[in-house]
């Protein structure tokens, strides 16, 4: 175990061996860390974190803080982090509350770029990435692939769909459907992301399909509902259109149009 000389480390916590923190860093109690992560210096955990494997936590963030929540009374609640996320410097993860469930969640493979905020209970999926300075409130839904550029913020409760992507500088005040492009002030949905699903492997027919379901939701004139019902059609013949589905049933604040 590399851990620098002015370090505080509480008897509490549970490091593994293949650990390195930096000059600086406190670790209070009930924090577990796996193999290979790195914290640099300069970072707080407060306590009752659990972080993974192959991490890399860069200068002055702040993990499992106690939640900016007024209803917070000092119940227990945690912090969960996965494996191989990086996190720039300043970024701040606020730990759950007794009435949102008791966790915050954080995936794997995720990147936060500098001065990222994650509130307390929200549920951040695996291979997003956040730009600098980018806030999601409490209580925020993020799913597997979600790209949210720099200055973005969501507003508590909302949900972010997989593959979607929010543009800088953007003000989300409601759901955004799987696979979707929302940006501008007032926020609005543009198109599907086709070129982030081109970069994973999407093939050229499911591309056509959801540039389809596009079409079906936002420029047809039906009801939510009643692009809904023809997506379920649609999507006997593509996979990939039920993550799109699901993400239009789960909403419950109404998604961006």
């Amino acid at each position: 175990m590399s851990i620098d000389s002015s370090a505080r480390i509480d008897p509490k916590a549970e490091i593994d061996s293949d650990v390195k923190i930096g000059p600086w860093t406190i670790i209070g109690p009930n924090v577990q860390i796996a193999a290979g992560t790195v914290i640099d210096s300069h970072v707080l955990i407060r306590c009752n974190t659990r972080i993974g494997k192959n991490n890399r936590i860069f200068q002055f963030s702040s993990v499992g803080e106690d939640p900016a929540d007024k209803k917070f009374a000092g119940e227990e609640s945690w912090l969960e982090i996965g494996d191989n996320n990086i996190l720039r410097e300043g970024c701040n993860l606020h730990r759950g509350t007794g009435v949102g469930g008791g966790l915050t969640r954080l995936g794997s493979d995720n990147l936060l770029m500098p001065y990222v905020h994650i509130a307390h209970d929200c549920m951040v999926g695996s291979n997003t990435v956040f730009a600098n300075n980018v806030g999601i409130s409490g209580h925020v839904e993020v799913d597997d692939w979600a790209i949210l550029g720099g200055y973005a913020g969501v507003n508590q409760f909302l949900k972010i769909g997989a593959h979607a992507m929010v543009g800088g500088v953007t003000h989300i005040d409601h759901d955004v459907p799987a696979y979707m492009i929302v940006s501008g002030q007032p926020a609005a949905v543009r198109a599907i992301n086709s070129i982030g699903l081109e970069r994973r492997g999407f093939d050229k027919d499911t591309i056509k399909t959801l540039r389809t379901a596009f079409k079906v939701i936002y420029l047809r004139g039906h009801s939510l509902q009643e692009a809904i019902v023809e997506l379920q059609v649609m999507g006997e013949e593509c996979e990939a259109l039920q993550i799109l589905i699901d993400s239009l049933l789960k909403s419950e604040k109404g998604i961006h149009r």
